[in-house]
């Protein structure tokens, strides 16, 4: 094997780069990217970076030296278009081609958007601070909102109240907005967290004077002016909301439609094995746009363990290492640590085991059988890490 293309210039795509040099691959290494920047750091764009505490700068994840060291060509500001499997090339915009070994797919996800906002292929994408409707994933998606809440004072809604969701509306009211959270479910994050825990962190809206409200969708969005810019948004049940920056978070689609036709199994992101390997072995999938053994995480942690282990099964040509730590992930909101790590089930019971709920400060278990399955901590990082440790420990097989 001489050659490898990295097919996305993110985080997972750095990691399985420099894992593959860090595991002594010397053939020509390249990465491919459909943005104009080099690498960066996600998670701080709803939050640091939203509010200006940092810049873009702080953002990088790699600097000249190690962009050096790792003696790779670099395609920016250049999409992927096609996978020709057989004849061994990765097809780019412009009707060119990489010829190839092997492939790592590391295209990430896109926000998905509400219906009626899908962008007509023949149009100009609209922009997004002349409509005041904004996505956020990427540095120009943040850069692209940041300008607009600098515009003055703003009543700001925030469809989708996940993760993403939840961060820019703590970042909107830090900056002096009024902020609305609507959220389809009658209460957010109940997937990830359970009733109890969700109904403990969705409290931390209304202890910041932001208003959330769940349990009905949205119809539409009224715009209007001479600008075209959005002025509310209308909910299912008929209620009008006054709008004058729109965020929509309502999750993600994994970025494979490049790869429609090539023979690599998709179903909700690319079909992996527990080693990040697809049905071709010399084609391994990283990162959010992986379905690695039957399920696709959407967090930091996998991000950079996946490309470990993928980088170790592309150079060997087979499945020889398994990616199978804790799923593990945070968010920072209105200025609290939300940590969780484990495989919890719907039926699995929360147990605080310290601190309290009402003080927003506190360490709790999910118990099924008398053992403990995942953890959550709301501000308490320490103990928190100590458990995920505990839980780390235990998914070991035992030697003899």
């Amino acid at each position: 094997m001489r050659s490898i293309t990295v097919v996305g210039a993110s985080l997972a795509g750095l990691y399985t780069a420099r894992a593959l040099r860090t595991q002594g691959f010397d053939g020509r290494l390249v990465i491919v990217g459909d943005e104009n920047h080099q690498p960066y750091d996600r998670p701080p764009l709803s939050k640091d970076f939203l509010t200006g505490a940092a810049d873009q700068g702080q953002l990088a994840l790699t600097d000249t030296d190690e962009t050096a060291e790792l003696y790779a060509e670099w395609y920016l500001g250049t999409s992927a278009t096609g996978l020709d499997t057989a004849g061994g090339a990765v097809l780019l915009d412009g009707d060119r081609s990489l010829d190839t070994d092997a492939v790592v797919i590391a295209t990430g996800a896109s926000p998905r958007l509400l219906p009626g906002q899908e962008p007509v292929e023949s149009a100009e994408p609209a922009d997004p601070a002349g409509t005041g409707v904004h996505t956020l994933r990427t540095l120009d998606d943040a850069q692209a909102l940041r300008d607009d809440l600098a515009r003055g004072p703003a009543q700001v809604v925030v469809i989708g109240g996940g993760f993403i969701g939840s961060e820019v509306a703590s970042s909107c009211s830090v900056l002096g907005h009024d902020v609305t959270v609507v959220e389809a479910a009658p209460l957010p994050l109940v997937p990830q967290l359970g009733e109890e825990m969700a109904r403990v962190c969705a409290g931390l809206h209304a202890d910041h004077g932001v208003t959330l409200v769940t349990g009905t969708g949205v119809a539409g969005l009224q715009c209007g002016g001479r600008e075209g810019r959005v002025t509310g948004v209308e909910l299912s049940d008929g209620r009008l909301l006054p709008a004058d920056v729109v965020v929509v978070g309502i999750g993600v689609r994994p970025n494979t439609g490049w790869l429609e036709g090539s023979g690599v199994p998709l179903d909700d992101g690319v079909l992996c094995d527990a080693g990040c390997v697809t049905a071709l072995p010399n084609v391994v999938a990283v990162g959010d746009v992986a379905r690695v053994d039957g399920s696709r995480s959407e967090h930091w942690t996998s991000a950079t363990e996946q490309a470990t282990v993928a980088a170790q099964n592309i150079l060997a040509g087979s499945t020889v290492a398994r990616h199978g730590s804790l799923p593990y992930f945070w968010s920072d909101q209105y200025g609290v640590r939300i940590q969780f790590a484990g495989r919890r089930l719907p039926t699995d019971t929360p147990r605080i085991v310290e601190g309290s709920a009402e003080d927003r400060s506190f360490l709790a278990c999910y118990d099924r059988d008398g053992e403990t399955t995942a953890v959550i901590a709301v501000n308490r990082p320490r103990p928190f890490m100590r458990k995920r440790r505990e839980l780390m420990r235990a998914m070991q097989p035992v030697t003899t």
